[in-house]
Formats: structure tokens, C-alpha cells, sequence
């Protein structure tokens, strides 16, 4: 008999894009603010509250601690600045079920959640895309003076000219 804890952690995309969660036999999490990215009174949010009311979606707000880690590695891997505060806390709480012994996969078709998610040990899925090829690691760099900054640079601006910073890969390995 397997005593394994499994769970699911659902972004955004699995409401829009018409996922069922009633097909998952693991537990389903995410977080109050992937409510807010949907639109009011679309077919999405339906979905989202329809899960929620039959207990098949259970919603969690990660601790600061897993917060943070979620944080670091994405600032590790230069992903920091591409995740929304919704993507932040779905790795977080990713990071939070693994402390609390689950075994964590997240759905999703986010490809800068997917390169963290690799880096902190966590499975994924995607649900309309193939997902990632490669897991990347970025540079920051002004396409102005061309100064170039670490991947974990905590500032969207050059130091220099203050023109809003890009990013380009600097490594890769396959996924």
C-alpha cells in the first residue's frame, strides 16, 4: 500500500484553459490571488468557484518562509522579474507542501514558473502548451549602455541610465 502524499498546485492557466480538477485524485491547492488574476465574471472564475464550493480546490496562503525560498530561486535562475505575485506564491506554496511532506507537482503553462519549479526539486505539467525544452538560467543587461547584471540583481533599472533592464539566456540544459 502506498502511503505517499501527493498533491497538485493549479496556476491560473488550469481555470482559463477549461482543465477539469475533478479528473485529479490528489489533493488540489492554490493561492487566493490566482482568484484575482481571472476576470469577474468569466467562465474561468466560474470553474475556480465551482472547485472551490465542492472541496475539490483547496486554496492556501504560503508561509514567509517559503515565500522567501520561492524568491531566491528565482532570483538564482533570473526569474524574479518575470513572475507575478500569483506565480511567486504558487512556488512557495510548492516549496511549503514538500516541507510538510506531499510529494508537489504544479500545473501549469507558465515557462518562468516551470524553470524555478526545476530549480527548488518540483515537478510540473503543463495543459496547453508541450512546456519547456530547456531550463534556462538569465543575465540582466541594459539594452541602453549594455551594462550587464547578475540574475539575482534586485532592481528593474540600470544603475547607470536607468533604462528598465531585459534579459537574456546565459546557460542551458535540457528539461
Amino acid at each position: 500500500m502506498n502511503d505517499e502524499r501527493r498533491a497538485i498546485i493549479v496556476d491560473t492557466t488550469v481555470f482559463i484553459a477549461g482543465f477539469d480538477v475533478y479528473d485529479l485524485h490528489d489533493e488540489v491547492y492554490s493561492v487566493p490571488d490566482v482568484e484575482k488574476e481571472l476576470t469577474k465574471s468569466s467562465i474561468a472564475k466560474l470553474r475556480l468557484n465551482t472547485a472551490i464550493r465542492a472541496g475539490k480546490l483547496k486554496l492556501r496562503e504560503p508561509s514567509v518562509q517559503a515565500l522567501n525560498k520561492a524568491r531566491k530561486a528565482s532570483r538564482e535562475v533570473g526569474d524574479l522579474l518575470s513572475l507575478s505575485e500569483a506565480d511567486m506564491k504558487i512556488l512557495a506554496l510548492a516549496v511549503q507542501l514538500k516541507n510538510e511532506g506531499y510529494t508537489p507537482q504544479i500545473i501549469t503553462d507558465d515557462y518562468s514558473i516551470q524553470n524555478v519549479a526545476k530549480k527548488l526539486g518540483v515537478t510540473y505539467v503543463s495543459v496547453m502548451t508541450y512546456g519547456i525544452k530547456f531550463h534556462l538560467k538569465w543575465l540582466l543587461y541594459c539594452p541602453a549602455c549594455h551594462k550587464e547584471y547578475p540574475p539575482d540583481y534586485k532592481f528593474e533599472k540600470c544603475e547607470n541610465c536607468g533604462t528598465k533592464l531585459k534579459r537574456k539566456p546565459i546557460s542551458k540544459s535540457p528539461a
